[in-house]
């Protein structure tokens, strides 16, 4: 297996750019794949499937699709990986996991367990590391290297379940930072083992003055959260009166599009804004300058496909029908959303991670996140999607000049026929004149997608817009345990739409 990866890599620097991009990024999956298969051969997955046959097969792409099918969490988990949790090691990769990650979703999900292995930690970091090495190639201050890291994570306190830990991914990453970016690091070990959010907040919003931060990385809500609250606790003008040198954000999890707006008014000086896509299932893509998309990582433990995003293979539920069409990298198009399956370290096969994408360049690899494959609404045909949404939310926000800090929007009956309602947060309802929001959100989302207007002269009656204070959002992720670290609230509501009009209710009952 060496010999194949040194002699491929040589004939790569030999031909030099006589090889295109997309050649050399089909290499490096088909390296990556083949690594996959000859490590994790003798597990009790890679006997299963027969994985030696495969590595022998000269077709080895076309041998993995037809001898291995496709897993969601749920079939892996009840399949295989149930056996983790009890100690069996050899599983779907080599030796005994003693790390799970606790994927944050949104708050319609239920938490799962992942596996982390030794293998992904260390991928995890390789990545990272490479991040932090593209910013030499941005137009940064000289000292930038000298000023620290706020990471905005979860709770790094470990939770020992019999012989293995489970936690917050950050948690996990934590033990194995490089010993030159531990001392960048903050808001250090001992606020990160604080468990409540607000209490985490609280101390972090007192040591603020203390630090001199250049960058930091988290969630938009959460990080726009902190930084109004050291604005508004010191009685300062923007984040720059405090921290001066802070000049890059890392985000991910959600569009940064939304947030936008709000956060030019918390700066006052040149922030770069680069996007990150890290989940507990791995590291997939970063975003290297603000001039380009994130380009997938394809050379470091994932091998990915993608499934065309379109009712062949998914169903009204956004459940992946039996004998969904997979495609290699090599096969993709442009401007077409397809869902993600990753085969990973961490021993994941063919595993829908549930996020939905886009190339918007296939010379360089690069791609957007289009949104989720259970958080779209199609109630009638419309094919509405997360991206459909966001846009449509800048679009007004841009055109009216509201500052749109959350929204989230549900499927409901109306009439005999359907309705979207969405929900909007905001700083200050009094001003803003729902109907004509309504009637913005429609227009755009017509220009955005087509399905969506032919259903608005059939089944899809009506668009209603309530306001709310924005802070309700974040009330109510708070009371259900997901405030903070990666939690997203969901922009599409299902499962949970009768409990958030419930407690919308509540408080505007009590005047909170």
């Amino acid at each position: 297996m060496q010999l194949v990866e040194s002699v491929i890599r040589k004939a790569i620097i030999k031909k030099g750019r006589r090889i295109s991009k997309k050649s050399r990024s089909s290499i490096e999956q088909f390296i990556t794949l083949t690594k996959l298969l000859q490590k994790a051969r003798h597990t009790a997955f890679g006997r299963h499937y027969n994985f030696q046959s495969i590595l022998n097969d000269r077709d080895i792409f076309k041998a993995f699709q037809q001898a291995v099918p496709v897993f969601d969490y749920e079939k892996l988990y009840q399949e295989w990986w149930h056996r983790l949790l009890k100690g069996e090691q050899d599983i779907t990769w080599p030796g005994k996991v003693k790390y799970f990650g606790l994927t944050s979703g949104t708050s319609n999900d239920a938490s799962k367990r992942v596996p982390v292995t030794h293998d992904m930690k260390r991928a995890m970091q390789k990545t990272g590391t490479r991040q932090l090495f593209v910013l030499a190639g941005l137009d940064l201050p000289p000292n930038f290297l000298q000023k620290k890291i706020l990471m905005l994570g979860g709770c790094t306190d470990l939770v020992q379940v019999e012989d293995y830990f489970e936690g917050d991914l950050s948690g996990i990453l934590a033990g194995r930072l490089p010993i030159w970016f531990a001392k960048k690091y903050k808001p250090g070990k001992q606020i990160s083992r604080v468990k409540d959010w607000n209490e985490k907040l609280n101390e972090i919003v007192r040591q603020a003055p203390d630090w001199d931060i250049g960058g930091i990385a988290g969630v938009p809500a959460w990080v726009q959260m902190l930084i109004e609250r050291i604005i508004d606790h010191y009685g300062l003008e923007t984040i720059h009166d405090i921290w001066p040198n802070f000049c890059v954000y890392s985000h991910g999890g959600v569009s940064f599009e939304p947030y936008r707006k709000t956060f030019d008014k918390l700066l006052s000086r040149k922030v770069y804004f680069l996007e990150t896509y890290l989940a507990s299932e791995g590291f997939l893509a970063y975003q290297a300058d603000q001039d380009v998309d994130m380009h997938l990582v394809l050379d470091n433990g994932i091998f990915f496909e993608f499934v065309p995003f379109t009712g062949d293979n998914f169903d009204s539920n956004g459940n992946i029908r039996e004998g969904a069409e997979a495609l290699l990298l090599t096969e993709v198009s442009e401007n077409t959303d397809y869902a993600l399956l990753i085969s990973t370290v961490s021993g994941a096969w063919r595993y829908l991670i549930g996020d939905t994408i886009r190339f918007t360049s296939l010379e360089r690899n690069e791609i957007i996140i289009t949104g989720r494959t259970k958080h779209f609404l199609s109630l009638c045909g419309e094919h509405l999607s997360v991206d459909n949404m966001n846009k449509a939310v800048e679009m007004v926000a841009d055109e009216l000049n509201i500052d749109i800090k959350e929204f989230t929007v549900a499927g409901i009956p109306y009439e005999g026929f359907f309705a979207h309602k969405w929900y909007l947060g905001v700083g200050d309802t009094s001003n803003i004149e729902a109907e004509l929001v309504s009637q913005k959100i429609d227009d755009a989302l017509k220009v955005l997608n087509d399905d969506y207007a032919v259903e608005r002269r059939a089944a899809l009656k009506r668009v209603i817009v309530e306001m709310v204070p924005h802070r309700y959002f974040y009330e109510w992720m708070d009371r259900r345990g997901k405030a903070g670290g990666q939690h997203k609230f969901p922009r599409v509501l299902k499962n949970h739409h009768e409990d958030w009009e419930a407690f919308l209710d509540m408080v505007q009952k009590q005047g909170v």
